[in-house]
């Protein structure tokens, strides 16, 4: 059992006797309408180094990426670069001192090529026109730094998520960026980039290119920092220093309580089915069917590797995407979803991958985001909307879901990214749904939100929801799940009861390295 940890006094701080720093942060503070978002944070970055910072969901860390960016001002505090004073009033400001951000949500022309994009507002000219074969020669050098081996003339939309954010360093390079903040850079990567992207941080490292990272995945953080600082609640907490970076010691730090029941199951009562797929064939993967199901009561694991078909599975069982044929079963009955409208009828509810295209309205607040699913249900008979029975499903949800907010009239987008996704499953709970689809329900989520979802959804299967939820992460898929389908390619390779769930046979399965075998469907 792991004890409440307090954080360490914020004048501690080991590195103070090493070498000279390249950027200092002294007390910075921020705050935002009802939220204090930092307070008298400090930290130190040296030439050629990684430093993660890591913390639950508003501890911080994205605010204090920002103002070292130029996106945000402080409201106090000091910033120094090569041990001189400055200010950032913008990202050129930040820029112009060689600090760079790459943001999660990666900022690039998918209809211009490479180069163009790597140049983009700055392009060198000839005669007053645009220097196309400049930018070509420059843009290889970049390249080729960062070790992608494309044309500079390639679309950045023909591009994979993990070369377009190979493009995105290179591009910061282009402007002589001396450290790079990398915000969750593997979020959306395959196991493949992200090992590239681990080979090329290596790389800069050792070129005397300075690294700030953040990231919820833990191992990556251990696997490639020279120090760690733990943030919690907008402060400094802790720093990590080589073999104290353990995953021990960086959850005790940013969680500061018990999490020896991280993954609690309780065993219950399964019911009777609740979805059966049957022979369902997806636009993405036409020559494949897959037939599957789910029971009241269930937690149904959908593992394999980015790209296996099973977002684009969940899309057609909720509607989005038309099936090409199959059917699929609600309590034994077969029904016809041509829509998401239908599918909720069906008492269907899906939460996305992505929360903030997809899951949100992003400027509108909690009551709004909560209440729009129902608006049409809970109208009056003349149309109108019910803000009375919105605003009480609002305050219920967020008493449920221990939904952290300054009140139901909080703008989404000033939440973290934890309390974010629980407004979208308070969305969509508030319908009362008999079967709940997740798509990669903790991306993007601290370790604590993680722990409190987890809850969530043992909660609702106790009382007898029905729920089958993709995930990437293996250590997810076999904590949770009371079984797990496997898909390769669009097809399912396998099905694992909870006595066969390991990392081996998931693997195996999500690879397709060992015989095809039929998916146990009994129906």
């Amino acid at each position: 059992m792991i004890a409440e940890q307090n954080c360490i006094p914020l004048n501690v701080n080991k590195s103070n006797s090493l070498s000279e720093n390249l950027l200092e942060v002294h007390r910075l503070s921020k705050s935002f309408p009802g939220v204090r978002a930092l307070h008298q944070v400090s930290l130190t970055l040296k030439p050629g180094e990684v430093l993660s910072v890591i913390g639950e969901n508003g501890a911080g860390k994205s605010t204090l990426m920002k103002i070292l960016a130029g996106v945000q001002s402080a409201d106090s505090g000091e910033i120094f670069v090569d041990g001189k004073k400055t200010a950032f009033d913008s990202t050129r400001a930040a820029m112009d001192h060689g600090i760079v951000l790459i943001h999660q949500e990666l900022n690039l022309c998918d209809n211009l090529n490479v180069g163009q994009n790597i140049f983009l507002g700055r392009e060198p000219q000839k005669f007053g026109i645009v220097n196309s074969r400049e930018i070509s020669q420059k843009s290889e050098e970049f390249l080729k730094r960062v070790g992608l081996s494309v044309s500079p003339k390639t679309i950045v939309g023909r591009l994979t998520i993990g070369k377009q954010q190979m493009v995105e360093i290179a591009k910061a390079l282009s402007v002589d960026a001396r450290v790079l903040i990398m915000d969750e850079p593997t979020s959306s990567l395959s196991s493949k980039e992200s090992a590239s992207l681990f080979e090329l941080i290596e790389s800069l490292r050792d070129q005397g290119v300075s690294i700030i990272y953040i990231s919820h995945r833990l191992a990556e953080v251990k696997r490639l920092s020279d120090r760690v600082i733990v943030l919690r609640d907008g402060e400094y907490c802790n720093e990590l220093i080589g073999d104290e970076i353990t995953h021990a010691n960086m959850v005790s730090n940013m969680v500061g309580r018990d999490i020896s029941q991280f993954y609690s199951r309780t065993p219950h009562k399964i019911g009777e089915t609740v979805l059966k797929v049957n022979q369902l064939r997806t636009p993405h993967w036409p020559q494949h069917s897959v037939s599957l199901k789910v029971k009241a009561g269930e937690i149904v694991g959908l593992a394999g590797l980015v790209g296996s078909g099973r977002t684009e599975l969940l899309r057609s069982i909720f509607g989005i995407d038309r099936p090409l044929s199959g059917s699929v079963e609600i309590d034994k009955q077969t029904v016809k979803i041509r829509n998401p409208k239908e599918a909720v009828n069906h008492g269907i509810a899906l939460v996305p991958e992505d929360r903030k295209q997809h899951g949100l309205i992003i400027d509108l607040s909690v009551q709004d985001n909560i209440g729009i699913a129902g608006l049409q249900k809970h109208a009056s008979r003349f149309g109108f909307a019910n803000f009375q029975k919105q605003k009480s499903d609002t305050e219920i949800m967020i008493d449920r879901l221990g939904i952290k907010t300054p009140s139901d009239r909080q703008i989404s987008k000033f939440l973290s990214g934890g309390n974010q996704q629980k407004v979208v499953l308070g969305k969509w709970l508030s319908m009362a749904p008999k079967l709940l689809l997740l798509d990669e329900p903790t991306r993007g989520v601290d370790i604590g939100a993680k722990q409190e979802i987890y809850q969530l959804i043992e909660k609702l299967a106790s009382e007898s929801m029905a729920i089958l939820f993709v995930s990437s992460e293996l250590e997810e898929v076999i904590g949770i799940s009371d079984r797990a389908y496997v898909m390769h390619e669009g097809q399912l390779t396998g099905e694992l009861d909870r006595s066969e769930l390991n990392e081996e046979s998931i693997m195996r399965l999500a690879t397709n390295t060992a015989e095809l075998k039929e998916a146990k469907h009994n129906g």
